[in-house]
């Protein structure tokens, strides 16, 4: 069952594009700031507003229209900040088709932009001055890279403006593509059209309920779709200004993202579930006395599991000042659907929880428990679906037949948000976006490849189908086996660990692999450490761990969204490419096989 709402049109009536939608702002509200960048995370320095912003957007799409590049692919290596905005809108002014990816950091490597470089093929370069002095030097090196047009366009005159011609652009007309975050597999790129934008734009309009009164505030990366999408293209849809910091000034200090929002006085703002946790971590109870977050009436979570005990330490903490809970909105969203999918109203929707028996989950079933039950686990709603936008069905991934009320399955998705498939990719297109019910023959069905199931309404996410751990017939979460891990023992960094399973001649294995904190890995006492972790995951989940291994600190492979690779994870650990703590004698101590250390376990 989903909420409905028949006052709501099923599509945008305004608009058609993007470069209408900014074009009519720069035209009624040209002088309103619509943008202002907090460089340090602090101060401001500089802002757009949406006249400025549409005259450097005319300018850039201007330069690109003088090269022909209609349809063609625009790689956007921007450091966070305004000049990624006007790019962006410059792509679109053009009729050209967006690639936002991070630039690469000085010195380092940058596999992720060349595998995305030999996908896409694109005929030019965006970027800064500054970024391209760095890059210069390595286009040597990079033939693929140096065959693309470079341009710096914080150098491009203001006079192309007066040479722009409006494109031929339609809802259908791809405005970019979006690479994914590589949490399960290979960065695939998902081809978003101006149609699936303002289809999204909507939807979340009609839950976040949002007008101009509103002020926005993120400092999530722009080249991902929680930040391009929810953090900037939100705002500008709903004719709201937005503060915007650089995602490292939120993770050196996290309170310079309260402070923002106490300061500027932001109603909408959020992000992934670790920065409400690092936040309760590292903001000093004087700090919070300096804090007013009673404007903040719409609070996001997403991007990654969602636990209550995270919402209930931050809405304790922050009580004091004037944070509400009933801000909190768990949501859920992947970039395959533009963005978002579920969300809680916002005046009408408080966190919702089903706690569940732990031995029913891992056989993908779902069965309330006692409230007496210690060993139950509490699963956060991930907010509703409106059925006339989304239509969402759970389906058993393999039979493909929609599964009873009471069972764990896919979650399959279907309406104008769903994107037009991957680039370059016919048959992945085909297999995930092209998904019909074998038992009823609906569809077509995005698959996600996510694993939910939807109560009285609600739709909670119980994990990512590939990455489950199957050991002994039994179902076993890894983001469940890492907080355990984690939980287990000082010396380890939360988020920062991975569990998955080997093939050991036939029988599956669980291998965990947990970063250790800088302050403690001098002298670790690694095998308190793994007998800790060990100890915690078989009191817990009733399971042996097979292997578990410690690995020097920020070493873990990550998505440049934070997400734990645990395939790569894997494979780099087979391959003896992961950095394992060593002891004081520089011998390899980190691992510890479960022959070495009995521990007493109950296996199904």
């Amino acid at each position: 069952m989903s909420i409905t709402t028949k006052g709501l049109s099923s599509a945008p009536v305004n608009f058609s594009n993007l470069v209408e939608l900014l074009r009519s702002r720069a035209y009624h509200q040209p002088e309103q700031r619509a943008y202002i960048f907090l460089g340090d995370g602090e101060n401001e320095s500089g802002d757009l507003t949406y006249g400025e912003l549409d005259r450097r957007a005319r300018a850039i799409g201007a330069w690109l229209q003088s090269l022909d590049t209609k349809g063609k692919r625009a790689l956007m290596l921007y450091p966070p900040g305004l000049e990624f905005i006007a790019a962006f809108f410059g792509c679109l002014y053009a009729g050209v088709i967006a690639v936002p990816a991070y630039p690469p950091r000085r010195n380092r490597p940058m596999p992720r932009i060349l595998s995305i470089v030999a996908d896409v093929q694109a005929s030019v370069a965006l970027t800064t001055t500054e970024v391209m002095a760095d890059i210069e030097q390595r286009l040597v090196h990079a033939t693929a890279l140096s065959a693309m047009r470079w341009q710096a366009t914080d150098n491009i005159a203001k006079d192309f403006a007066l040479t722009w011609q409006s494109p031929a652009v339609s809802k259908n007309t791809l405005a970019f593509i979006q690479y994914t975050s590589g949490s399960t597999s290979t960065p695939k790129g998902v081809m978003v059209d101006h149609g699936n934008l303002l289809h999204n734009l909507t939807y979340a309009k009609f839950f976040l309920e949002n007008d101009a009164n509103e002020v926005g505030g993120t400092w999530l990366p722009s080249f991902h779709d929680m930040g391009l999408i929810g953090g900037i293209l939100q705002p500008l849809y709903s004719g709201y200004p937005c503060y915007l910091m650089p995602p490292v000034a939120f993770l050196q200090r996290p309170i310079r993202w309260l402070q923002m929002i106490s300061r500027y006085k932001i109603t909408n703002s959020g992000g992934p579930n670790f920065a409400y946790d690092l936040c309760v971590k590292k903001i000093t109870p004087e700090q919070r006395t300096t804090l007013d977050l009673s404007s903040w009436t719409l609070v996001y979570n997403g991007a990654e599991p969602i636990r209550q005990s995270t919402l209930d330490q931050f809405a304790r903490t922050f009580e004091p000042c004037g944070f509400q809970w009933n801000a909190f909105k768990p949501c859920y969203g992947l970039a395959e659907a533009t963005l978002m999918v579920s969300f809680g109203r916002r005046n009408h929707d408080a966190p919702v929880f089903c706690k569940a028996e732990t031995e029913a989950l891992e056989r993908n079933r779902i069965l309330a428990a006692r409230d007496d039950d210690t060993g139950a686990r509490t699963l956060v709603a991930s907010g509703r679906f409106y059925e006339d936008y989304t239509k969402v069905v759970i389906a058993h991934p393999e039979s493909l037949r929609q599964c009873a009320p009471d069972e764990i399955g896919e979650i399959w998705l279907q309406g104008p948000s769903v994107t037009q498939g991957y680039w370059n990719r016919p048959e992945e297109t085909e297999q995930i976006f092209r998904a019909h019910l074998a038992d009823t023959d609906d569809g077509p069905f995005l698959r996600t490849g996510d694993l939910g199931f939807i109560k009285d309404g609600w739709l909670y996410i119980t994990g990512r189908l590939k990455d489950m751990v199957i050991i002994a017939g039994r179902n076993h979460y890894p983001q469940d086996l890492e907080f355990t891990a984690e939980s287990s023992h000082p010396a380890l960094r939360s988020g920062s660990s991975a569990a998955f399973s080997v093939d050991d001649d036939g029988v599956e294995r669980l291998f965990v692999v947990c970063e250790v904190k800088r302050e403690y890995y001098r002298k670790l006492n690694i095998k308190e450490v793994v007998g800790a972790i060990r100890e915690a995951i078989a009191g817990e989940h009733e399971l042996r761990a097979h292997e578990v291994h410690l690995i020097m600190p920020e070493t873990i492979p990550k998505t440049s969204s934070g997400k734990i690779q645990r395939r790569a994870c894997k494979a780099r650990l087979l391959a003896g490419e992961l950095e394992l703590v060593k002891n004081q004698n520089n011998e390899n101590d980190a691992l510890v096989r479960s022959e070495q250390i009995a521990q007493p376990v109950s296996c199904a």
